[in-house]
């Protein structure tokens, strides 16, 4: 088990960048879905030539090929139809970008396991930036050996280079696989290369060819301000780039934890129990982490890493800094049961990890004279937190007071753990005139119609609501209320409030909108609200 906090994206001195490329991953993609993730341990049957077709100007291209279509000398950009000349068995497939963006996307996921900062690299590759993390797994020969092999026996066949660069990265994992370069040897490595280990553009390596320039070692040696003046300051820029002369920074595709614990297992585990007591064990590792930091965590996520290269993410947040293991364990516990079966274990997990996605300041509880934890608030967030873990963050609200002078809008529910701390669970404030107000308030104001009133500005004599007529024997009023001052009075006229009580002694909140006069619209009364 071990822990580790986000590293500066930055470049730092010694960074270490592990460029992935999948030069097969179409291809693959389909291979996997018919013959199984472990297809390249068994024994294959004979099967046609692979490719990925794709409709570029009016016709079919080839996109992507397998190793069998690669021996035949096929190459993307071909025309099926000559391609099916050449080798009439060649099967060919129509190209799914977004199912191949998904499968790399979860093979970063995938990657986790190695750094928490993973980049795509276009459509077939990706960046991690393992600096300080090869050391966990026995080193950089270590670490390359092990995550290839896995990669293979989930059907993938890995293109991987190690270097102090992006760019050099880029190269080696491309033209040297499997490589790792030593820190300060980028230059050396790319001399040999052909131009596109610098990443340049089609038309450039071209231009560059067609003056004798035809390996970066040609590039490196040759003078700077001519190449900028011919071919740009592109070029320039990814010389810089491989070398180190210039940062490039990876982009990370998600956010990078603030504290992390995890375990690897030397066999996996697949029941429901067995996460639950790690989870335990996790939260007990990440708890002298919090305390040293002097906080407490306000989001968790729990990442269950599949040896088939499947990986499960289970999130749960807080309405209050927590630190206690114990109840970390139980929101994990409703949040696994919620699931229900949805999280498919497969052949197990043999990687669990726990990480804190959101910390926040950790105040101590207040203690009364015999010493004992005061535990009404505390109980009541982690009731809350257990409902929300099991039924989602929208299933527990809190009334939340609003600026606005017209009682339906004075009050929103707000879900529980949107509100910081222990504000939640604080009382609101009840305003001066709250005595005075209904304990029942209608969602939305009901038009009544007003029979009778002794003056024009008075309460009204006899009123029907939803077609019973009630006889006023009593009222108050009025209470003048007007909406926000920087809202147009058409949008919101001003209100007359009178409390009503008819023969039964069933008391009614009700409001006149508008006033009485020559020349304006007859005013309109409604119910608001109900009294005990």
């Amino acid at each position: 088990m071990n822990a580790h906090s986000p590293k500066d994206t930055s470049r730092p001195s010694g960074q270490r960048i592990l460029a992935l490329w999948f030069p097969y991953l179409g291809t693959e993609r389909i291979l996997r879905q018919r013959l199984g993730r472990s297809w390249r341990l068994q024994p294959q049957a004979p099967r046609p030539p692979l490719v990925i077709s794709h409709r570029d100007k009016n016709a079919q291209r080839i996109a992507a090929l397998d190793e069998q279509a690669e021996r035949l000398r096929l190459k993307p950009g071909m025309g099926i139809a000559d391609a099916r000349a050449m080798h009439p068995g060649i099967e060919a497939v129509e190209a799914d970008s977004a199912a191949d963006r998904r499968l790399l996307e979860g093979l970063a996921d995938w990657c986790d396991r190695y750094t928490p900062l993973v980049a795509l690299d276009g459509a077939d590759g990706l960046f991690l930036d393992i600096t300080g993390c090869a050391h966990l797994f026995g080193g950089e020969k270590a670490l390359l050996d092990d995550l290839l092999a896995r990669f293979f026996h989930q059907g993938f066949d890995v293109r991987a280079g190690l270097a102090s660069t992006p760019g050099a990265a880029w190269a080696a994992a491309r033209f040297r696989s499997p490589d790792i370069v030593e820190p300060g040897a980028e230059e050396k490595m790319l001399e040999p290369l052909p131009l596109a280990a610098l990443r340049l553009e089609p038309a450039t390596v071209a231009g560059l060819e067609s003056v004798g320039l035809r390996n970066a070692g040609a590039i490196l040696r040759s003078p700077r301000a001519p190449l900028a003046r011919r071919f740009g300051a592109a070029l320039l820029a990814r010389i810089d780039q491989a070398l180190g002369r210039t940062e490039e920074a990876i982009s990370p595709r998600l956010p990078v934890a603030a504290l992390s614990v995890e375990r690897h297992l030397a066999e996996p585990v697949a029941l429901m129990e067995d996460i639950e007591r790690l989870v335990l064990l996790l939260a007990t590792s990440l708890r002298a982490d919090l305390e040293r930091r002097g906080e407490g965590a306000r989001a968790l996520q729990l990442l269950l890493f599949r040896v088939d290269g499947m990986v499960s993410r289970v999130s749960v947040g807080t309405s209050r800094p927590l630190r206690a293991a114990e109840q970390v364990a139980r929101l994990f516990h409703e949040r696994l049961t919620a699931l229900d079966g949805a999280l498919e274990a497969g052949y197990g997990f043999d990687l669990v990890r726990l990480s804190v996605l959101t910390a926040a300041p950790f105040a101590m509880a207040q203690t009364d004279l015999a010493g004992d934890v005061l535990q009404g608030e505390e109980d009541l967030a982690l009731f809350v937190d257990r409902i929300s873990a099991r039924l989602g963050a929208e299933a527990v609200h809190r009334p939340a007071t609003v600026e606005s002078h017209l009682p339906e809008r004075a009050v929103a529910r707000t879900p529980f753990a949107m509100v910081a701390g222990a504000t939640a669970l604080r009382a609101i404030p009840a305003p001066p005139e709250a005595q005075e107000r209904p304990i029942r308030l209608l969602a939305h104001p009901e038009q009544i119609e007003v029979m009778a009133a002794e003056i024009p500005e008075g309460p009204p004599a006899r009123f029907r609501w939803r077609r019973v007529l009630y006889d006023v024997v009593r009222a108050e009023g009025p209470e003048r209320i007007a909406a926000e001052w920087w809202l147009e009075p058409a949008e919101s006229p001003t209100r007359d409030y009178f409390r009503i009580e008819d023969r039964t002694g069933r008391r009614y909140w009700l409001f006149r909108e508008g006033f009485y006069g020559e020349g304006k619209p007859s005013p309109r009364w409604f119910m608001q609200g109900l009294f005990a």
